[in-house]
């Protein structure tokens, strides 16, 4: 007979959905790519309803306050298997951002020559911490 093993919670390697979503998706937006419910649900293992579920948590400021940005997929870039589903409505695809407020601009440094303006930017305190 085999040792019993005593449960010491979660493994660290484990991550919350919520993390892996929010990973997929800010991978995806550095490429420029919009990615549907479907399309997801595939990279991340969880289904669809979880992955929405997700999307919307992502946008509450606890979890981060991301913009969620959604829009109707082109019908000729709809996959074979969105397709299906597509029928009953339209394939909606889905980017995030982060909502950070925006630096604002010194007009006087446009088209400078110097690096005033164009490097010397403050990183968001988020990012810092990071």
């Amino acid at each position: 007979m085999g040792k019993l093993r005593r449960r010491e919670g979660k493994p660290r390697s484990l991550r919350r959905q919520r993390d892996v979503v929010c990973d997929v998706m800010l991978a995806a937006g550095q490429c420029e790519t919009w990615l549907t419910l479907h399309e997801l649900a595939r990279l991340t293992g969880y289904g669809e309803a979880s992955v929405s579920a997700q999307l919307r948590h992502l946008r509450k400021p606890e979890y981060g306050g991301f913009v969620v940005d959604k829009q109707r997929r082109a019908v000729d870039e709809v996959a074979r298997g969105e397709v299906m589903r597509g029928e009953l409505g339209p394939v909606w695809e889905y980017r995030l951002q982060r909502g950070f407020p925006l630096t604002p601009y010194n007009r006087k440094t446009f088209y400078g020559g110097e690096e005033a303006g164009y490097t010397d930017y403050p990183v968001h305190d988020e990012l810092a911490q990071a």
